[in-house]
């Protein structure tokens, strides 16, 4: 059998991180996708999907640090049906995506604003911005055409 989904979307709301009883992190959420398309008399349709979704372990880590609410990602995992009982004792269920793999979308500069914002005077930056300098060296290697197989 085969379960695979894909989806690249917004987040919903701000994450939720818990700590499993063998101390595994797991970090929820939700997503919001959206499929156009033109209906029959010409006018253009947008459909939303929401699912809630599950990351675990050092992957549950990378969420809760970068990913913010609006925050564009891909996510990569399966469709799992997830069941419990609620608080009044009734049976409750859900479809959730079992995340395998994200990968965030959003580019440094437009993690809400915050990536490479000043602070203002007097005010204390935990992060400043850090530039780097790209440095296009390639060893020089001597081979002798000899010595080439080809």
């Amino acid at each position: 059998m085969y379960n695979k989904i894909i989806l690249v979307g917004n987040l919903t709301r701000e994450g939720e991180t818990k700590f499993l009883p063998n101390a595994a992190e797991i970090y929820k959420n939700a997503i919001a996708t959206t499929h156009k398309y033109k209906k029959q008399d010409g006018t253009m349709q947008e459909e939303v999907c929401f699912l809630d979704f599950n990351c675990f372990g050092g992957q549950a880590s990378v969420c809760a640090k970068y990913l913010r609410k609006g925050s564009k990602v891909l996510l990569e995992g399966r469709l799992v049906f997830e069941q419990w009982d609620a608080q009044d004792g009734t049976k409750r269920s859900k479809h959730a995506l079992r995340v395998e793999t994200m990968k965030m979308l959003d580019s440094k500069d437009s993690s809400n604003g915050q990536a490479n914002q000043a602070p203002q005077q007097g005010q204390y930056n935990p992060n400043p911005p850090v530039q780097y300098e790209r440095q296009n060296t390639v060893p020089d290697i001597d081979v002798d055409s000899d010595s080439i197989p080809f």
